[in-house]
């Protein structure tokens, strides 16, 4: 956790392999994502991670079930039963004739929730994924969130300025101007 422009949104793009470093090494489950060129951090992040962004980032042409299943799909991992229950879980069965514009942010949120545990990624990274939303909202899609992760049998790193969300999680870092502070990494 941090404040505003601290180098948490780095932190992620960094650990996806969406940026690369200026200086040191990223290692990610034992592996250095120094010198893979763009197509191997593709796959990297296809079979790896999956990211949730605070903008959703869901794309609008595609139903609710399409997005739900997009990385899936990209990754040849598709799996209905899982996909059926996922939306389920989140609320979204109702919903996944309609396009992400006829959403609300909350219910956006929980598609790309889904999205992102549709592959049962290792890890998951959450760049404040509940920053849109209103506190009712926040609370249940991070609960919905934190039991779905666990369910998938993934890790997650998420990324927040909210002390009470960080305190949900087993393990709280600050980061500083870009640096790790009162850590024992």
């Amino acid at each position: 956790m941090g404040e505003s422009g601290s180098g948490k949104s780095t932190l992620l793009h960094l650990v996806a392999g969406l940026d690369q470093p200026d200086s040191g090494a990223v290692h990610v489950a034992g592996r250095s994502l120094a010198g893979l060129d763009e197509s191997a951090r593709a796959a990297f992040r296809r079979d790896q991670v999956a990211v949730i962004f605070q903008q959703f980032n869901l794309i609008p042409s595609l139903r609710v079930v399409d997005n739900l299943a997009f990385q899936a799909r990209l990754a040849g991992r598709i799996d209905d039963q899982w996909l059926g229950w996922l939306a389920q879980r989140l609320g979204l069965s109702a919903l996944l004739q309609r396009y992400p514009e006829q959403l609300s942010g909350g219910q956006q949120q929980r598609v790309a929730v889904g999205r992102a545990l549709a592959v049962r990624p290792p890890l998951v990274l959450a760049d404040e994924p509940t920053g849109n939303l209103d506190e009712g909202s926040a609370d249940e899609v991070m609960a919905l969130l934190l039991e779905l992760v666990q369910e998938a049998g993934s890790s997650l790193l998420m990324v927040t300025h909210s002390a009470s969300l960080a305190a949900r999680l087993d393990r709280q870092v600050m980061l500083k101007s870009g640096r790790v502070h009162g850590s024992d990494l």
